[in-house]
């Protein structure tokens, strides 16, 4: 059985944890409204191109949308699935690998095809 071990933090010590804790807090509620925020956005945009808005074709549209898409996986992967603390670099290079190959493979073969 694993022994626990217990640890009394200084005034110090727990002062810096709470005022760390509330700054993590905060970017979190931060990030999520930001995410919120964001898909009102799209929503409005793809109601307005269906409703014949002028100057909401899909050629705006659509590279809105899928530019809002990946700000808000980014954000999602660095805030909500803590990527930006430290001691994730192997995640994250296995990560940012995979999504080099899953642009770089489609690309070739969609170039093959065409050319």
């Amino acid at each position: 059985m694993a022994e626990v071990e217990m640890y009394k933090r200084t005034p110090l010590e727990q002062d810096l944890f709470v005022r760390r804790s509330k700054e993590t807090m905060r970017g979190q509620v931060m990030m999520f409204s930001l995410m919120i925020f964001m898909t009102l956005v799209s929503f409005t945009f793809v109601v307005a191109y269906q409703q014949g808005v002028d100057g909401f074709s899909k050629y705006l549209v659509i590279p809105v949308l899928f530019l809002f898409a990946s700000v808000q996986v980014a954000l999602q992967l660095y805030y909500f699935m803590h990527m930006k603390d430290k001691g994730h670099g192997v995640p994250q290079m296995f990560m940012f690998t995979g999504v080099v190959f899953a642009f770089v493979i489609p690309l070739t073969f969609v170039t093959i095809v065409w050319w």
